[in-house]
């Protein structure tokens, strides 16, 4: 183990990840970029994730998606359908430290993964469940998918909104592109496990329950807590009521203006024209209630400038500010470049791409993805087929 592995946070913890959505398998890429081994269960066939589109180049079969979830990861073959994968499975469990699992309820006792039989057997374990709307409750056994769960969370509701909503008020709710409700699923789930992981000495093994639509609806935890106050969020409403996201004359930038120094600023930045300088717009109370006018000041004015120039200004006056960038310019860019927020990994056909190693770093203990994109069944070898610990209680029949 290199010096960077074995100082990892995590180094040391065994984590079993039996994904077949995104929301598991992202809730071990967490783990294992944070230092965990982490081990990916795949039927025979492989992840339903490794066919999952877009592929990163035509013709080579490689998911993206999976690319991504699976960077860092081993793979090992083990359907527990399958008597002596079974039994492969139950020696896995024996040395692990947390298992993630989204296989449907209807499915687990099958497999041997049902809650009540893996904390008989394995006390220790922290077995984190995630499903669409969790393990228990009156949807337990619902499917859903990502289109489902954003509109039961609650986004789908508010979307489109801002910049959006005013240039196309007549579309309907969207879908977030790509897999916005299992990420925040994912998030749930590895927070979840590191939870219980961190009590486990206190009270042994347990079974977290995370429902991919409550993960969602945290997201809007905002606009939830509007309703106290009587408001209904919507996507007509919900916005910034002045700043946001404008078209420049070579592309899109976003003004956050939430504080009267930040406005004064941004005054600055217009060139304190006139109407920026009336003696109601000193009250946030009033800038509030003109925001719809305010905002059309700046998106006649920000049509006129470049991006990079009101950006540079902005930030040296103290306004929040940012370019909208695509990902060849995000790969490019001088602050991820600096932080080290993407690193090339090995793919299985012997070729590398570039993914973004973890949505957060520690100061002191640089992150590191530790192997590249697994071959399916790697690890499999690596089992020794000895029998699981004195320590696990014996499945009666």
């Amino acid at each position: 183990m290199s010096p960077a592995a074995a100082n990892a946070p995590l180094a040391g913890t065994r984590v079993l990840e039996r994904s077949r959505g995104v929301a598991g398998a992202y809730a071990g890429r967490l783990l294992s970029t944070l230092g965990a081994e982490t081990i990916l269960l795949e039927d025979h066939d492989g992840s339903p994730l490794r066919r999952e589109p877009p592929m990163l180049q035509a013709g080579r079969g490689i998911s993206a998606v999976f690319a991504y979830l699976a960077a860092g990861k081993r793979s090992m073959r083990c359907d527990p359908r399958i008597a002596a994968d079974r039994r492969l499975l139950d020696r896995q469990l024996a040395r692990a430290d947390i298992l993630i699992d989204d296989t449907p309820l209807a499915e687990r006792a099958a497999c041997g993964l049902d809650a009540d039989m893996l904390a008989a057997r394995h006390p220790r374990l922290i077995h984190a469940s995630v499903l669409p709307f969790g393990a228990s409750g009156a949807k337990a056994g619902w499917k859903g998918e990502e289109l489902n769960l954003q509109h039961a969370g609650g986004e789908g509701y508010l979307l489109p909104n801002g910049l959006s909503n005013e240039l196309f008020p007549d579309r309907p709710p969207l879908k977030i592109y790509g897999h916005f409700a299992a990420y925040q699923g994912g998030v749930a789930t590895a927070l979840s496990a590191l939870a219980a992981l961190w009590a486990r000495e206190a009270v042994g093994g347990q079974c977290v329950d995370v429902g991919v639509q409550d993960a969602v609806a945290a997201v809007g935890a905002f606009a939830l807590q509007r309703l106290g106050d009587g408001s209904l969020e919507h996507r007509t409403t919900r916005r910034f009521r002045y700043g946001g996201v404008f078209e420049a004359n070579d592309g899109f930038v976003e003004f956050l203006m939430l504080e009267d120094r930040q406005w004064d600023a941004f005054v600055d930045l217009l060139g304190r024209p006139a109407w920026a300088l009336a003696p109601a717009l000193s009250d946030p109370l009033e800038r509030s209630r003109r925001g719809d006018e305010i905002n059309t000041q700046i998106r006649a004015w920000a049509r006129t400038q470049a991006v990079d120039d009101m950006v540079a200004r902005a930030q040296s006056l103290g306004v929040p500010a940012a370019r909208y960038r695509d990902p060849a310019e995000v790969l490019r860019g001088a602050h991820e470049r600096a932080r080290e927020l993407f690193t090339r990994v090995a793919l299985p056909d012997g070729t590398d791409a570039e993914v973004l190693v973890a949505p957060f770093q520690f100061r002191c203990t640089p992150l590191r993805i530790g192997s590249g994109v697994p071959v399916l069944g790697e690890y499999n070898e690596e089992d020794d087929g000895a029998p699981v610990a004195a320590a696990v209680v014996e499945e009666t029949t």
